[in-house]
């Protein structure tokens, strides 16, 4: 038996560590499969597909869908298995870069007048971009205010300055993303779902009606659910047929985050690799 994570984030989107040295972690933790799933962009994938032919760790192409679905906002949808290189999911996927470099701009803009405010210099937006590989993010930003010695950590930046200046995402329609992935050769997976809602019956008729969409999976085994939560995750799966996926939605940027390991230590068995494979080379196939 061997050890994955199928949800690691590099410095490509909101991680620390850069795709090659995701894969260094990877090695040193004795996970020998992962999935590279950065948020709303594949810049990483192939750098850690690289990295993964010369160390020996099988790297699952992915990314992490921001998604909007009925009255839930940033919802986040996992794709395994995707083209990387079609056309039809980077031309959205720029689409999403354009939007959010936007978004980023507005967000650097208020963060900066709040500084004023407080006698602090403002933020040059050539700080955030040097801090970025791909996809900037808040947490990029919240970076920047480290290194200027506004705050001490990234929860207090968040706390202190973006929270408080936030701009609203941008999403995608749920029936597009699962249809994009699928276009694309992928699985469509529904990341740590109760991140979505607390509410098992409300959870319940959510992903029931998803998987008459198209969505194949459900990420049971995550840092975000309670033991709890996972067993209720485990018998929804079961009874709608749904593919069962782990990952540690690892980003380098929170105590105790380990790559490869869940919430108590739990480590990820490949076991649960088999039903993703075969389902990703069905639909490699079926393009």
């Amino acid at each position: 038996m061997g050890f994955m994570d199928l949800h690691v984030h590099s410095s490509c989107s909101d991680g620390i560590l850069s795709p090659t040295q995701i894969i260094t972690a990877a090695v040193e933790a004795g996970v020998e499969t992962i999935a590279l799933c950065d948020h709303d962009t594949v810049a990483g994938v192939a750098d850690a597909h690289h990295a993964g032919k010369r160390t020996g760790v099988c790297v699952i192409p992915g990314v992490e869908l921001s998604v909007a679905f009925h009255q839930y906002q940033d919802v986040h949808l996992l794709g395994y298995g995707i083209d990387t290189k079609a056309p039809q999911l980077l031309a959205q996927l720029e689409m999403f870069a354009r939007r959010r470099a936007t978004r980023n701009q507005e967000i650097v803009a208020a963060v900066n007048k709040r500084l004023t405010t407080e006698g602090k210099g403002p933020l040059d937006s050539s700080e955030v971009r040097a801090l970025a590989e791909g996809v900037i993010g808040r947490p990029h930003i919240g970076r920047a205010l480290m290194a200027r010695g506004y705050v001490n950590d990234l929860q207090q930046a968040f706390d202190q300055y973006l929270v408080p200046c936030n701009v609203p995402k941008y999403y995608w329609p749920m029936a597009d993303a699962l249809a994009t992935i699928h276009a694309v050769g992928g699985v469509a997976v529904l990341a740590h779902p109760t991140t979505v809602s607390t509410d098992q019956q409300a959870l319940n008729e959510l992903i029931t009606e998803l998987q008459t969409l198209g969505l194949d999976g459900l990420e049971v085994y995550n840092n975000l659910a309670s033991e709890t939560d996972m067993l209720f995750l485990q018998g929804l799966a079961r009874r709608l047929g749904l593919l069962v996926t782990a990952g540690s939605d690892f980003h380098g940027t929170a105590n105790g985050e380990q790559i490869g390991k869940g919430r108590g230590g739990i480590r990820f068995s490949d076991a649960l690799l088999p039903p993703l494979a075969a389902l990703a080379a069905q639909r490699a196939a079926d393009r």
